[in-house]
């Protein structure tokens, strides 16, 4: 009879630990989540298209909402006068997450004077913090605003419109920092987690703020902080980031800027929509420029400090005739 006590009291006490281990895991992963479907990511091309809001001619999308009032309303945002780049380093050395580097030479250098030479191989690429135009990425043949691709953007003339230069007057605007590393108490997220509407709003309320129409929202997963704990790997194989159901959420909130640390999320579960879904399409379909690639680590720790979310953000791209894309160094002004 002992022998048989001892044994129930084991298989309760097992019972409870159970519970309790249930209870602090949390509701099922992300892995579980259903998929967005082909179909209703067709059908979101039409009901969510901003093509044609701003007019037939129009080349700038969303940012028609930063308006003046907009502009003041970041500018009030400076209280310290502290200044935060939103840039990583830009990478001249080919590694395992920088497969286009930047290319850089001295080319001469006296005892009166030094000059050296930039080159930009891939602007789209994993070395360098950039600024996408509308000429980057197409659907069926179109770019944002229904132009067609054919005879607009060739590769002997580049691109005739939605190229970077449209945006040569910067851009200022309020940018909104969604940190959410620190809203599930991690450093860094594991690549492959999916963002969903829920953790941006449950972010939300943690901080007190939201990206609202006109604004930048700007979303850290960690990539930086998880390079300098683990090293680098194969960025574009291994990352985490917003999952394509925020697609509406995003057209909703009417934003001006989208600005990530990295463009997707990967591995993508078996049965996904293809990568780079959501990058494309808010691109392209909602008119949302993308600034990519960015470093959010000492902006996040700059907020933290103040437990203040928001800030005037600038972005001024080179004024590159015909480019579909631009190096930028963002500021963030608190």
């Amino acid at each position: 009879m002992r022998k048989l006590a001892l044994s129930g009291s084991l298989l309760m006490c097992v019972l409870a630990c159970g519970v309790i281990l249930a209870s602090q895991a949390g509701p099922s992963p992300a892995s579980s989540r259903p998929l967005v479907t082909r179909a209703d990511y067709e059908r979101w091309q039409t009901e969510l298209s901003n093509w044609g809001r701003w007019g037939k001619d129009d080349e700038l999308g969303t940012l028609n909402l930063i308006t003046p009032a907009k502009r003041a309303q970041a500018a009030a945002l400076v209280k310290d006068g502290v200044a935060v780049s939103l840039a990583s380093n830009a990478e001249t050395e080919k590694g395992v997450d920088v497969p286009c580097p930047v290319e850089w030479a001295m080319v001469t250098a006296t005892s009166s004077a030094a000059t050296d030479r930039i080159g930009y191989p891939c602007i789209h690429g994993a070395g360098t913090t950039h600024l996408d135009s509308f000429a980057h990425v197409f659907f069926n043949g179109k770019m944002w605003n229904g132009y067609p691709v054919e005879g607009l953007v060739t590769k002997e003339g580049g691109a005739a419109k939605n190229s970077i230069l449209t945006m040569k007057n910067g851009i200022v605007t309020r940018g909104v920092l969604y940190d959410i590393p620190r809203l599930k108490g991690v450093p860094y997220l594991e690549p492959g987690t999916r963002i969903f509407a829920e953790d941006l709003e449950a972010w939300e309320q943690k901080a007190g703020v939201k990206a609202m129409a006109g604004d930048a929202l700007l979303l850290r997963w960690g990539r930086w902080t998880r390079r300098s704990k683990l090293g680098p790997w194969p960025i574009n194989e291994a990352m985490a980031g917003l999952d394509n159901s925020v697609i509406p959420w995003l057209k909703k909130r009417d934003i001006a800027i989208l600005g990530w640390e990295t463009p997707d999320y990967a591995p993508h579960p078996p049965g996904d929509l293809p990568p780079s879904s959501l990058h494309n399409f808010v691109l392209t379909i909602l008119g949302v420029h993308l600034l990519d690639r960015a470093d959010f680590d000492a902006v996040s720790q700059a907020a933290a400090s103040r437990k203040r979310w928001e800030f005037m953000l600038m972005i001024a791209p080179l004024p590159i005739p015909r480019g579909t894309g631009s190096p930028v160094n963002p500021i963030a002004m608190f």
